[in-house]
């Protein structure tokens, strides 16, 4: 395939040339409407190529190929047999990849450090969740992604699962052996979903860890935003054998997507598989010199712990992507989170992530030395202010067994229950009615079914005493908890 050629930015490029006037949706009208002072800010071109796809693009209804065609180089490049373009974000699109392995009633095996998006969908979808508990790091307070074996012997206690939801590269960037859960996967005849939100950047370079596609999976879900260089909800499905039906997939996309599909997202998403064809590599392999220069340089402040390849050496990941600059910061008597406003407040430095233990920064290919130079200074700067940093109450973490609460109903059934709010001290052997997840780094500490714990509820309530946010919870101060009505 000819990868020089980008079928809906040239879409774009002819619908400026041509200067159509369109009489329909945006209202802006090509930025004629648009208000100055918006324009300032954020440019008069975002507005311009902010384009209704049947003007001269692409829709899903009326298709002139420009779509199709920058899906099929999109697949060409990573190695599928077929993809498809989102611009929900990734969140939407595990959705969809869930609903179209199982449906309600159904049961799906899922990795139970999964993000709060995947929670939700358990929830619209209706699927019984069968989780796989990751590997808990106890030393780092870390989970890690469930080995083969875990998911094989939870597929031996329920093999009327549909399939299997794996979550690689964590927010920590630890990654599981996709190709071993792939082959248990197989062994069972069902599919392997992989949410690799993390993993867009994966397929263009062989310094990295190993991509969904090429280890055997059946359908990849990326988040190109995330470490590619497409605009904020660019997301892609990846599908190759005939486990999931892609006429299945696009049905069940078309059920919960945007009928208003951005052209802005396309056009970064087609841009960027152009940019990692031709020139990824190079990118790549440049940024991943820089990741180590600057992991080496952090190691060497008194307080800072960087992580990196002897997580795999110890067993606990299957690899690790060094692109991930994961830092803990224990040692200089502060949480991640203080860290991390600290940079934000006195360095105009922000992390990606953290939590009580640490930070992570993630380097792409867009880093520059001007970069490198800011976010090491940050660190050093950090290093030597931390003692003058507030002490605030620690955050209790649980042992790692604690986190593995009771499912006592499903999710869907707790979530529509009949609740109560009650005292936070009179919680403890209720079955939780909502979703509770710790910011950062939104992985739910309770799902909605789930029997809560007196441990649970020291640990959700000292962080909230540390300044961690409960976004999602009906009482984000945990004076109360949402429960499902006793009889």
């Amino acid at each position: 395939m000819d990868h020089s050629r980008v079928p809906v930015l040239e879409a774009l490029q002819e619908f400026r040339r041509r200067g159509d006037v369109a009489y329909g949706p945006p209202g802006h009208k090509q930025g004629r409407g648009v208000d100055p002072r918006v324009a300032e800010i954020v440019g008069l071109d975002v507005f311009r190529s902010d384009v209704l796809s049947l003007n001269g693009l692409d829709d899903r209804r009326q298709s002139h190929g420009v779509l199709g065609r920058a899906q099929e180089l999109m697949a060409d490049a990573v190695g599928a047999e077929q993809a498809f373009f989102s611009t929900c974000g990734s969140s939407l699109s595990v959705r969809t990849a869930m609903l179209a392995v199982a449906g309600p009633g159904e049961k799906l095996l899922l990795s139970r450090n999964a993000h709060k998006s995947v929670i939700a969908a358990v929830v619209v979808n209706g699927v019984e969740p069968i989780w796989v508990h990751p590997k808990f790091d106890g030393e780092r307070h870390l989970a890690h992604p469930p080995e083969p074996d875990d998911v094989r012997s939870r597929l031996q206690e329920h093999p009327d699962a549909k399939g299997m939801l794996l979550i690689t590269p964590t927010d920590w960037g630890t990654c599981a052996d996709i190709q071993g859960v792939a082959r248990v996967c197989h062994e069972f005849d069902v599919p392997l979903i992989v949410d690799e939100a993390w993993g867009a950047h994966l397929p263009f370079h062989p310094g990295l860890p190993p991509w969904g596609m090429d280890a055997e999976a059946d359908l990849v879900v990326t988040s190109v935003h995330k470490m590619g260089g497409a605009i904020e909800q660019s997301s892609v499905f990846h599908l190759q054998y005939d486990r999931v039906s892609p006429e299945v997939l696009k049905q069940r996309e078309d059920l919960l997507g945007t009928t208003s599909a951005s052209s802005l997202v396309y056009a970064t998403l087609d841009g960027w598989r152009r940019q990692m064809v031709e020139h990824g590599h190079e990118l790549l392999d440049a940024a991943l010199r820089r990741a180590e220069r600057i992991r080496v340089a952090a190691g060497e402040l008194p307080g800072l712990r960087p992580m990196g390849q002897e997580v795999v050496e110890e067993g606990l990941a299957a690899s690790f992507d060094p692109l991930k600059l994961v830092i803990d910061v224990r040692e200089l008597g502060i949480s991640g989170m203080q860290a991390a406003e600290w940079l934000r407040d006195r360095r105009q430095v922000d992390v990606g992530g953290s939590d009580s233990c640490r930070i992570s920064a993630s380097i792409t290919h867009a880093d520059d030395d001007e970069t490198e130079k800011m976010l090491l200074d940050a660190l050093r700067a950090l290093a030597e202010s931390a003692d003058s940093i507030e002490r605030q109450p620690p955050v209790h973490l649980p042992e790692p067994s604690a986190l593995e609460l009771e499912q006592a109903m499903l999710p869907r059934d707790a979530f529509f229950a009949e609740a109560d709010h009650v005292p936070a001290e009179r919680a403890a052997g209720r079955i939780a009615a909502e979703t509770i997840s710790p910011y950062p780094p939104g992985v739910p500490a309770v799902a909605p079914g789930e029997v809560i714990t007196d441990e649970i509820l020291d640990y959700l309530r000292s962080g909230v005493d540390h300044g961690v946010l409960l976004p999602d919870a009906a009482d984000p101060s945990l004076g109360t908890l949402r429960v499902v009505r006793r009889p």
